[in-house]
């Protein structure tokens, strides 16, 4: 690559991002209803100390995340822990400019050695597999407790339709298999892959997959699974810090329905929030009649969980060398 383009990318990336990311936020900011409401109840829930332990959590969040991706990443290359949370920020802040946070690879492998780049997207990716299925397993019990537990308190009408309730949780349960398979089974597809002449280039990349075994492949999981009883735990605290008053039972099944529907739904980080608050809105609204409660906790959670983070990862990259430039 030409000298001057890697001093162009080290240099000018970074900071467009930057721009770019801080500008999509207060567009997506400024364009919705009701902001000044909503922002008043935010800044009345300061005060209480649910609203601060939100804020605790999310670093405890992130923080689980850092490890998976230490524990991901050791066999490839050492990291230490804060080494490593700040390489996940940097993802946060890349992640929010893709649709459905597919591209968090792109800030994380900036703190890896250049030669293990594209052995680290692999990585990246079966931990981003783990975090689904823990999201689609849990949104699928959750769907189950909608459609034949949870009734509303005035009537015996189910949440979930007959048909499409059906619908929705048999399809469910069959992409929550075949991802399980494939997540349980990388070792068989890397060596698929390797009888496949047309990806020999490739295989030297994936191989490192093979030596995820399944203890391994369980410890990933089980982080992805304590990181996603966190943020749910995070948006129902949220929630009644808005006064919104939901069984906890009932809310956290609706809240990992919701973020099945988030892990499914085409979406881009800085321009989801509108489907974040009517996805909300939709599933908990047959409990309460708070909306603006409701649609503040979907701000809250989408401000301290993905934007505070890709803010400071984007700020972090600033002080990140992307490419190697060497005198001539």
């Amino acid at each position: 690559m030409n000298k001057n383009i890697k001093i162009l990318i080290n240099y000018f990336l970074a900071p467009v991002i930057f721009i770019v990311l801080s500008w999509s936020l207060y567009y997506q900011l400024r364009q919705q209803q009701d902001l000044a409401l909503r922002w008043a109840q935010i800044k009345t829930g300061w005060v209480q100390g649910k609203f601060w332990l939100v804020m605790v959590l999310m670093l405890v969040n992130w923080g689980l995340e850092a490890r998976k991706w230490q524990v991901l990443v050791q066999h490839v290359q050492q990291f230490s822990l804060w080494r490593s949370f700040k390489s996940v920020l940097s993802g946060c802040s890349v992640t929010m400019l893709t649709p459905n946070r597919m591209g968090e690879y792109g800030g994380r492998i900036l703190y890896i050695e250049e030669g293990n780049r594209i052995k680290a997207i692999s990585l990246t990716i079966v931990g981003s597999i783990s975090q689904l299925l823990v999201t689609l397993a849990l949104g699928c019990i959750g769907l189950f407790y909608l459609r034949y537990l949870s009734h509303t308190d005035n009537s015996n009408l189910p949440v979930l339709p007959d048909f499409w309730g059906d619908v929705l949780i048999y399809l469910s349960v069959c992409i929550t298999v075949l991802v399980f398979l494939f997540y349980w089974r990388l070792g068989w597809l890397v060596r698929a892959i390797k009888k496949t002449p047309a990806f020999s280039k490739a295989i030297q990349h994936i191989s490192v997959l093979e030596e995820l075994n399944n203890s391994r492949l369980l410890r990933i999981v089980s982080l992805s699974l304590v990181r996603y009883v966190v943020f749910v735990l995070q948006y129902i605290l949220l929630l009644q810090v808005m006064q919104v008053q939901i069984p906890f039972a009932i809310c956290f099944w609706l809240i990992a329905v919701f973020y099945l529907v988030m892990a499914v739904a085409p979406t881009i980080g800085f321009v989801e929030l509108p489907v974040r608050v009517t996805a909300s809105w939709t599933l908990l609204h047959l409990y309460t009649n708070n909306e603006l409660g409701v649609g503040t906790a979907a701000l809250g959670i989408w401000l301290i969980n993905l934007v505070l983070p890709a803010i400071l990862g984007s700020l972090l990259l600033l002080r990140i060398k992307i490419i190697k430039v060497k005198n001539d």
